[in-house]
């Protein structure tokens, strides 16, 4: 709990560090160019796709009939388009992980080896690839429990809970193997990740229920969509603060974790206990051992 806590305070303040909001601009650039992209060749026709579906069914399509006989059928124009902003979330916020671990984590993680860990030696238990790797098939992982728990989005309470937990458990997979890529060996690695299982969970489903905050904006945009273009990358720049926290939090604790790893596995081992008495050759006790236990008489 003492690290846990500890490298939460010291990640939150190295979020203003000026290396950290200069490295958070190019995932933030990146993904706002490539988001007004998409919207600009695929916005209408997903709008028109989604709302072609939704009068598919009658159900809805009942719904909205009764929105326009009490005089709110100006809400027919916005469901579409926020649930075209609702399904675009979830490849917002795997972007934006992904992007935050290529681009900023390995220099996040070098800064605070530098300033905290400057003698930790590097044993390099995973590479470029290597992380790439694992990045990519945990996502896939993450994104079919996402498909299989779709059903479930329809119970209110559960939307609000599923998804932060999905990429808590995302944020904990990446994050933990990139922290300790550069400095651990992969033994160290499998040690720390096993050892530190829980409160590397934890802190991923902390960065989950924080990166759950856009859904307020999504809110503000069932009322105002026209404020989209600014919602949108307010929203991404949120998500991409959120993941650059955790990056520290990760690396942070686990550099920390690693250290004292090392610590422990380095200290010398205690002497052995001396003897309770020591019998010499002539059978007489030496003077120096502790005296013989007492004896029953016969």
């Amino acid at each position: 709990m003492r690290v846990l806590l500890g490298s939460f305070w010291r990640s939150v303040a190295y979020c203003l560090h000026p290396r950290v909001i200069a490295l958070s601009l190019l995932p933030l650039i990146l993904m706002v160019v490539g988001a007004f992209a998409l919207g600009y060749w695929f916005w209408d026709q997903a709008v028109d796709a989604v709302l072609a579906w939704l009068e598919s069914w009658s159900l809805v399509e009942f719904v909205l009939g009764w929105l326009d006989s009490v005089g709110l059928g100006a809400l027919r124009a916005v469901v579409a388009p926020l649930l075209v902003l609702v399904m675009a979330t979830p490849v917002i916020v795997v972007l934006a992980l992904l992007l935050v671990a290529f681009f900023m984590t390995p220099a996040m993680v070098e800064l605070v080896a530098q300033r905290r860990f400057p003698d930790l030696q590097r044993r390099r238990g995973g590479g470029l690839l290597g992380s790439i790797a694992w990045s990519v098939w945990s996502t896939v992982l993450a994104l079919l429990m996402l498909v299989v728990s779709l059903p479930l989005w329809l119970i209110p309470p559960l939307v609000l809970v599923l998804p932060p937990l999905i990429w808590g458990w995302l944020t904990y997979r990446v994050f933990s193997y990139d922290a300790l890529a550069e400095h651990a060996s992969a033994e160290e690695r499998r040690t720390l990740l096993a050892r530190h299982r829980v409160p590397l969970l934890v802190m991923g489903v902390v960065a989950g229920l924080i990166s759950a905050a856009p859904s307020v904006l999504w809110a503000s945009g069932a009322m105002f969509i026209a404020l989209a273009p600014l919602l949108v990358p307010l929203a991404i720049w949120v998500y991409a603060l959120v993941f650059a926290f955790a990056s520290l939090w990760y690396a942070h604790y686990l550099l920390q974790a690693l250290d004292e790893l090392r610590r422990a596995d380095a200290a010398p081992a205690a002497p052995p206990s001396p003897p309770p008495y020591v019998v010499g050759d002539d059978g007489v006790v030496d003077v120096q051992a502790r005296p013989l236990p007492p004896t029953s008489s016969s």
